[in-house]
C-alpha cells in the first residue's frame, strides 16, 4: 500500500480521537499509521516491521480505542479487553500514557502491570476489570498463576518490540500467556526486525496476517546530524564535559554497562553537570523519578544503557552522545533515534577511541553512511587496542628498518634485555649456571655429589654409599661385628662394652656433622 498525504479524518477515525490528536499537536499520520490503521479497523491481524520513532504506538492504539468506543461492554472482574505486552517497564508506562492521551475523550479504564514495585495496587485495579492492560511478561504471568488476572475476555492482543522480547528471553513466557487467550481474537505483532525466531512466533500467534514494512532499521533519521570524535579513553570525560558546556540543552549519554553509567553519572556531578542515570539495576521508582526529572528539564543529562535505547519518547532531546559505542550496530540506530523525533532536528555525537574503530566500521556498513566523511581516523597509539579489541603488537625486532634516532648497528632496547651486557659480561642467565670459579662444581652438582675435596680423603666412599654399605675397613677390626649387628646385639647384652671403646667414642664424635652439611664419618686416629 502506497502512502499519500492523508489526514486522520481520511483514516475514518472517530471525532473524539481526532480531537485528542489535535490537542496533542498531531497534524498528519505517519506512513505506518496511514497503512496500519485502516487494516486494524477492519479487524485484521497485522505484522508491523518498523523501528522506534515511526509512530507505531499510535498506529495500534487509535484503532483499538475506536473498537472499545464502538462496543462499550465493560470487562468482568480480573479481566481485560485489550492486552499489550511490552519488554520493559519504561515502554509499558509510555504505552499506558499514550492510551490515556489518545483516549482522553473516551471513557476507558486502563492499568499497567510490571515488576519492581508492589503488586497489591495492580491486583486491586484488576479486581474491578479494565479495558486496556499494558504489561511486561514476567509479572503478568505471575499474577495469572496466582489467579489475580484472567485473560478469557481479551479481544485484541498486541506484542510490541517482539525482537527485544526475543533478546531478553521472554518468548517462553509469551507462549504461556498466549495459550490462555481466547482463540477468537485480533493479534498484532510489531518488531524492528524479523529474525527467524520472530517469524516462527508470528506463525503460531497470527492468522492470515497483513504486513506493513516501514523504514528498515538500517536507516537513520534524516533529521539527525551524525558526528564522530576520535579521542582516547582517558580524554573522553574532558571531551564530554567540554561539549556539555557549549550550548547542549538536553542530552542522552549512552554507556555500554550499568557500572559505567553509574561511574559517569558521578563524574558528571563532580564536574558540575546536572545528570541522572537510568539502567536495569535501578528500581522502578528510581527509574521513573529519573525520567521525570529529565523530561521536566531539571536535569541536563540522562546517562543511560541500552535499556533506554528503545521505546523512550522524550520531548526536546537535542543531542545523543555515545560515550561508548555499542557492541551491536543496530543499537546505534535505536540510540540516536532518541533525538530528531517528530520532524525535529537533532545531533548525534560518538566518542570513538582506538579500540572501537572496528565497531564504528560495523555501524557504517549497517547504515550505509560514512560517519567520518571519508577521512581516515588518526593512527592508534602504541599499546592501544586494535579494531578487533586486541592490543597492537610491536613490530618484529628482526626487521631491517631502524627506529628514529637510533644509530646503525646499535642494539635495540629489547635486544639488550636478552643479549649481551657490557663487553665480556656474560648474560644474566649464563652467570647463574656457568660463571663459577675455574674448576668449581656447579651448585646443583654439589647437592648430589661430594663436598669439597678437603671434606673427603682419597678412596673414601661417598656419604650415600655409607648409608647402605659397610663402613670403612679402618672403622672395623677383623672379626669385629658390623655396626648394625652390634646395635642388635647391644639390645640383648646390656652392660657390654665395645671392644675398642676409644675408637667407638671417636667414631660417634665424627658422626656429628657440621651445620648445614651431610654427616661424614672421618677416619680414626
Amino acid at each position: 500500500m502506497t502512502t499519500t498525504n492523508k489526514t486522520f479524518a481520511d483514516l475514518a477515525l472517530i471525532e473524539p480521537l481526532q480531537r485528542a490528536l489535535t490537542a496533542d499537536g498531531y497534524k498528519s499520520p505517519t506512513p505506518i499509521q496511514q497503512q496500519a490503521i485502516p487494516l486494524l479497523l477492519e479487524g485484521r491481524d497485522l505484522i508491523g516491521c518498523a523501528q522506534t520513532g515511526t509512530g507505531k504506538t499510535a498506529a495500534f492504539a487509535l484503532p483499538l480505542l475506536q473498537r472499545l468506543y464502538d462496543n462499550p461492554t465493560p470487562a468482568s472482574s480480573k479481566c481485560a479487553r485489550i492486552l499489550v505486552l511490552s519488554p520493559t517497564r519504561e515502554l509499558a508506562g509510555q504505552i499506558h500514557e499514550s492510551f490515556g492521551s489518545y483516549g482522553r475523550f473516551i471513557n476507558i479504564r486502563r492499568t499497567t502491570i510490571f515488576g519492581g514495585v508492589s503488586s497489591q495496587g495492580q491486583i486491586r485495579t484488576m479486581a474491578r476489570g479494565v479495558d486496556v492492560l499494558v504489561a511486561t511478561p514476567g509479572r503478568l504471568l505471575d499474577l495469572i498463576n496466582q489467579g489475580r488476572v484472567c485473560l478469557d475476555e481479551v479481544e485484541a492482543f498486541v506484542l510490541d518490540e517482539a525482537d527485544r522480547m526475543l533478546d531478553m528471553g521472554f518468548i517462553p513466557d509469551i507462549r504461556k500467556i498466549a495459550s490462555k487467550l481466547p482463540p477468537q481474537r485480533q493479534t498484532l505483532l510489531f518488531s524492528a526486525t524479523m529474525a527467524p525466531g520472530i517469524s516462527k512466533l508470528a506463525n503460531t500467534l497470527l492468522k492470515n496476517p497483513s504486513r506493513v514494512d516501514i523504514a528498515p532499521e538500517t536507516t537513520t533519521a534524516e533529521t539527525v546530524e551524525q558526528k564522530v570524535m576520535f579521542v582516547e579513553r582517558p580524554e573522553k570525560l574532558p571531551t564530554l564535559l567540554n561539549l556539555l558546556e557549549n550550548g547542549i540543552y538536553k542530552a542522552i549519554v549512552f554507556t555500554r554497562t550499568k557500572h559505567g553509567a553509574n561511574r559517569l553519572d558521578a563524574q558528571l556531578h563532580k564536574g558540575g553537570v546536572k545528570a541522572v542515570a537510568i539502567h536495569g539495576n535501578k528500581s522502578q521508582n528510581a527509574r521513573k523519578k529519573a525520567l521525570e526529572l529529565f523530561q521536566k528539564g531539571h536535569m541536563q543529562v540522562l546517562v543511560a544503557t541500552d535499556v533506554a535505547a528503545r521505546g523512550l519518547d522524550i520531548d526536546d532531546v537535542t543531542h545523543v552522545i555515545n560515550y561508548d559505542l555499542p557492541d551491536q550496530p543496530d543499537a546505534y540506530v535505536h540510540r540516536i533515534g532518541r533525538t530528531g523525533r517528530a520532524g525535529a532536528d537533532g545531533i548525534a555525537i560518538s566518542l570513538c577511541d582506538s579500540g572501537e574503530r572496528g565497531l564504528l566500521r560495523d555501524i557504517e556498513r549497517l547504515i550505509g553512511v560514512s560517519l567520518t566523511g571519508g577521512a581516515a581516523p588518526p593512527p592508534a597509539k602504541p599499546g592501544s587496542k586494535s579494531d578487533s579489541g586486541k592490543p597492537f603488537r610491536k613490530k618484529n625486532p628482526g626487521r631491517p628498518a631502524h627506529r628514529k634516532g637510533q644509530n646503525t648497528g646499535e642494539k635495540k632496547h629489547w635486544e639488550k634485555k636478552a643479549g649481551d651486557h657490557k663487553s665480556g659480561d656474560n648474560k644474566p642467565w649464563e652467570k647463574k649456571a656457568q660463571d663459577h670459579k675455574l674448576g668449581e662444581k656447579k651448585h646443583w652438582e654439589k647437592k648430589s655429589e661430594d663436598h669439597k675435596a678437603r671434606d673427603q680423603k682419597p678412596g673414601e666412599k661417598k656419604h650415600w654409599e655409607k648409608k647402605t654399605g659397610d663402613h670403612k675397613a679402618r672403622d672395623q677390626k677383623p672379626g669385629h661385628k658390623k655396626s648394625w649387628d652390634a646395635s642388635e646385639k647391644r639390645s640383648g647384652e646390656a652392660g657390654n662394652k665395645n671392644d675398642n671403646g676409644g675408637v667407638a667414642n671417636q667414631k660417634r664424635r665424627s658422626r656429628r656433622s657440621r651445620p648445614g652439611q651431610p654427616k661424614i664419618h672421618r677416619a680414626a686416629a
